[in-house]
């Protein structure tokens, strides 16, 4: 059994990848699934749909590898964060649907919290923001809404879980009710300095405790499947929210290190060691892993529209068939044209934490085109990110140097690799492995079933595909993030 499964479960996507003999991936099965969108700002999966589609990624991979259950020593999760799951204990059937981490439902609620003055309290115990992005509001909302909800909680009836929750639920027939602290760390509802849930918070929501999962380390035992799924019973040894499933598979175990996932949104996580650095910056403090009990932490700027902006281009406007077609179109773009948008679909991310706002264009003209477009939507990627670098640079010293490593679905096209250097003025990273999140959670199970190296060796394995070094000049650079600037804050003002 020298093979690891690993689950990725997505926003728009399941995929599962098998990994070889030194982690070495040689098959994998993807399958998009339904987004729902029932009201302004709402975004809800049908929890099923997670899972059948995961289940069928899952042996559909191993079929593909050309392999049994018993070549498999372990299975991985890494999942879509903050997403909401409340489902029947008995039963196992999903109360509501699942409410996804871009719904903004709960942006009255989280005003009102800030109103009363628990923000300060709150943002000390979880490192988070009162958000509507987080999960324990969403909690709430179900918990108010669902006739009943609350007193079946309170009696032991319900189970809340984060996406990794309701996938091992469902893998082990039941059995488990677990998260890790990663995915735990962004739920609004855990103290990560403690490492528990924090009976203040469930209280002040409304949130009876004997809803909530067993919080364990990233690597460590979740349980086996049932033996129905694959054949034989296979154990599940790693999770981790998908972030920190990224900041393991790119290997960034020292202090200082710092890497950035472009999928349907872009985060930057930097690892800060066991020091749980307090932002200044409206940056987020957060668990980066645990492993045998000992906590890294991190500080992560989350963007909200990453490359769901590339998805917004080919499904809403329809100016492109695939996303591959935007590195031509914007190469082919009028430089004289400085289009500036401003990804606001679903509010404003760190380090402005403004649900309220909705995306604007600044610079139209009669000439602006397709190639504009695509070329705008490209460069809001990388002013995004520009802004959580200025951040985490200004909050930790530690962060003044080095090298951004990249990596997801975005981080293959060079242009838009190319700008992100040249805004930063720093080099940027890509590894050969940009699929990091599915490696990150494939690391954990192997640590965990002890076919994996111990962290400072994996790192040393770490391989370079290219790096980007800067190449704009430093007067156009700052003057293009300066008009940046004004227009997230034309945007602003018009949200306010």
């Amino acid at each position: 059994m020298s093979h690891i499964l690993s689950i990725d479960q997505g926003t728009t996507s399941s995929r599962a990848i098998v990994f070889g003999p030194g982690l070495r991936a040689i098959a994998s099965a993807q399958r998009e699934f339904t987004q729902h969108y029932p009201s302004s700002g709402w975004v809800e999966h049908d929890a099923s749909d997670l899972w059948v589609t995961v289940a069928g990624v899952a042996r559909e991979a191993v079929e593909k590898a050309g392999l049994h259950a018993s070549d498999i020593a372990a299975i991985g999760i890494t999942n879509q964060r903050e997403t909401t799951v409340l489902w029947d204990r008995r039963t196992g059937q999903p109360l509501h649907r699942a409410i996804v981490w871009q719904d903004r439902r709960t942006a009255g609620m989280c005003e009102a919290l800030k109103a009363l003055g628990h923000e300060k309290m709150i943002s000390a115990r979880t490192g988070l923001l009162l958000d509507p992005y987080f999960s324990g509001t969403k909690l709430k909302w179900l918990l108010d809404t669902i006739d009943g909800a609350r007193e079946r909680a309170r009696r032991g009836e319900l189970c809340f879980g984060t996406v990794d929750s309701w996938l091992i639920w469902n893998l082990t027939g039941g059995r488990v009710h677990a998260t890790d602290a990663t995915n735990a760390a962004r739920t609004l509802l855990y103290n990560i300095a403690e490492n528990r849930w924090d009976d203040e918070i469930c209280a002040l929501l409304d949130i009876p405790m004997q809803v909530l999962p067993e919080v364990r380390d990233c690597a460590d035992d979740y349980g086996v499947t049932r033996a129905d799924l694959f054949g034989r019973e296979i154990p599940i040894l790693g999770v981790a929210g998908d972030q920190q499933a990224a900041t393991v598979g790119q290997a960034c175990f020292a202090p200082g290190m710092m890497k950035s996932t472009y999928g349907t949104g872009c985060f930057a996580l930097l690892n800060t060691g066991a020091e749980c650095v307090v932002s200044q910056n409206r940056l987020l403090t957060t668990i980066a892993y645990r492993l045998k009990g000992q906590t890294s932490y991190a500080l992560e700027g989350s963007i909200f529209i990453a490359g769901a902006v590339v998805q917004w281009l080919r499904d809403g406007l329809g100016i492109i068939r695939h996303a591959s077609e935007t590195q031509g179109l914007a190469e082919k773009a009028d430089r004289g044209q400085e289009l500036v948008l401003v990804p606001a679909f679903t509010g404003l991310g760190a380090p402005y934490w403004r649900p309220d706002c909705r995306g604007a264009i600044y610079g139209l003209t009669r000439n602006s085109g397709p190639a504009e477009l695509v070329r705008a939507a490209l460069e809001s990627v990388g002013f995004q990110t520009r802004d959580l670098w200025e951040a985490m640079r200004a909050d930790w010293p530690g962060a003044a140097q080095g090298v951004l490593r990249v990596d997801g679905g975005m981080a293959v096209s060079d242009w838009t690799m190319q700008f992100l250097a040249d805004l930063l003025g720093a080099p940027v990273d890509r590894p050969v492995v940009t699929e990091t999140t599915a490696l990150g959670a494939g690391y954990l199970a192997g640590l965990q079933a002890g076919l994996c190296p111990e962290p400072d060796e994996f790192a040393r394995d770490w391989a370079l595909d290219r790096r980007f070094d800067p190449d704009m000049a430093e007067d156009e650079r700052e003057g293009r993030y300066r008009r940046w600037k004004k227009a997230v804050e034309a945007t602003m003002s018009l949200a306010g």
